[in-house]
């Protein structure tokens, strides 16, 4: 691997040059930039994990392509301990970062088109996989962070790709040329897309043969000529943006992943780089594959944040005094018991995984959906006791201006004390992170990403075998099976 540790991904990050706006303004160094750096640490805990002994096994994984040592962020999956390998590892970067960390969606992105140009390739005799393997083998030795982009802005949800007012609504190619195609359009929510080195964008949505123009698979560098960002903001950003550090909460990691809008702007993809291009009945299997990936990922880092909340909320009590109470245990009791539950479904979904006919192995779509559920409702009734037992005060609390301050900084110390012997800044800065960790911008990504609940509860609708459940029942009540009428 060329990038092995968190300064060397940092340095990869100044020697290229994307076109990134935020608040009307280009970003020149998202490495230094406060609105980017945070996210920036972030991922680099994913390459910093991979020099330590304890998380090697887990960061690092064997390339079946090359023999290779890689990042495990860059390899596909080829048993069952690999997916389960891919849950832990998430856990602990949940943990140490408390945040997004960025590079699922790339993984998760690499790991649905292999398998799904696999197929391509043996229906209708392309050379795609040809093509995707030297790209991904670039990408496993040079240790980079991809960025998956599905996610279009759809315009007229009533509607699909081809029947858009604007046709830019969805990615599109708007020119085949001999030496590669032209794109136009954007993709949404592109979590890390800042700080990424490359692009691989797919299908946002199954597609009929009206859609061709619009169901392909490309990678592309994320400094390409035609490529803008515009960097979202985020809860509480006005806080990172002036440096402050306590009143941040998380001084060195972001809030979630730094999300961008992707714009393309009649970018060149040359051949070599183009994975899928017209096969339309193929556009649905690759969202399948990585929603099914990426829903299975929740239960696991959101347990990593589940835990740091639980975490934090505990030492608060001990700060407060109330960590003996009764109702304390049983709500910390309960956080405890959510973040569990939550984990062992993704551990499921891949203990319970199969080999796709490319040998690439697949998480149980059915438990991933439930997975991914599950964390629309686990996670926002940990935050909630969260700020049940941490009380009003992180919603009112003075800022660090008003702590450091000559005038009123003994105020604030005398009048936010808990007991004797912990500092009164202990209880402060635990109390913003509790806010960081709980706020607007950390539980909507909870809530949407990888799909909105509605999205899974279709699929589990879909994969529930009702008619096999019907078959169980109407036996075990004696009923003979016949046609109706």
């Amino acid at each position: 691997m060329k990038i092995k540790t968190s300064s060397e991904y940092i340095a990869s990050l100044q020697a290229i040059h994307p076109v990134i706006y935020y608040k009307g303004e280009k970003i020149t160094d998202v490495t230094t930039h406060p609105a980017t750096a945070p996210h920036v640490r972030a991922a680099a805990m994913t390459y910093a994990l991979a020099s330590q002994d304890k998380y090697h096994e887990l960061a690092t994984a064997t390339s079946h392509l090359t023999g290779r040592e890689i990042s495990r962020f860059t390899h596909v999956h080829q048993s069952i301990e690999d997916l389960i390998k891919k849950v832990k590892l998430l856990r602990v970067l949940g943990q140490k970062t408390g945040t997004c960390f960025q590079r699922c969606v790339g993984f998760d992105g690499i790991n649905a088109v292999y398998s799904t140009v696999y197929e391509i390739d043996k229906k209708y005799g392309t050379q795609y996989m040809d093509r995707f393997k030297r790209w991904l083998i670039h990408i496993q030795d040079e240790n980079l962070m991809v960025v998956g982009a599905m996610t279009d802005p759809k315009g007229d949800r009533s509607k699909g790709p081809a029947e858009q007012a604007d046709p830019d609504q969805y990615v599109h190619i708007i020119k085949r040329r001999k030496d590669g195609i032209v794109i136009r359009g954007a993709k949404l929510h592109m979590t890390g897309a800042v700080n990424s080195h490359e692009i691989l964008l797919m299908p946002t949505t199954a597609m009929n043969e009206t859609c061709k123009d619009y169901a392909f698979i490309c990678s592309v560098p994320i400094d390409a000529p035609g490529i803008a960002m515009i960097f979202g903001r985020q809860a509480n950003d006005s806080r990172r943006d002036m440096k402050e550090t306590i009143d941040v909460g998380k001084p060195s990691f972001g809030i979630v992943g730094g999300e961008a809008v992707l714009v393309l702007e009649d970018v060149f993809i040359p051949w070599e780089n183009v994975y899928m291009d017209g096969e339309t009945d193929f556009a649905g299997l690759v969202v399948h594959r990585f929603a099914a990936y990426h829903r299975a990922n929740y239960g696991a880092c959101k347990t990593g944040l589940m835990d740091v909340l639980t975490g934090a909320v505990t030492y608060l009590s001990q700060i407060q005094g109330t960590a003996k109470g009764s109702h304390v245990r049983d709500k910390v009791t309960e956080m405890i018991h959510l973040s569990e539950t939550l984990y062992s479904s993704s551990i499921a979904c891949s203990a319970e995984g199969v080999p796709t006919p490319s040998g690439a192995y697949m998480v149980d779509t059915m438990l991933a959906n439930v997975c991914k559920q599950n964390v629309t409702r686990f996670h926002f009734e940990v935050a909630r006791l969260a700020v049940d037992l941490a009380g009003g005060f992180i919603a009112t609390l003075p800022s660090e201006y008003d702590l450091r301050s000559d005038e009123v900084g003994h105020l604030v110390k005398k009048y936010f004390s808990g007991v004797s012997d912990i500092p009164v800044e202990d209880r402060i800065k635990i109390g913003r992170l509790i806010e960081a960790m709980t706020g607007g911008t950390a539980m909507v990504e909870s809530m949407h990403g990888a799909g909105s609940p509605q999205a899974q509860r279709i699929m589990i609708f879909r994969e529930g075998d009702l008619s096999g459940k019907i078959t169980m029942a109407k036996t075990l009540a004696g009923i003979s099976s016949r046609k109706n009428g």
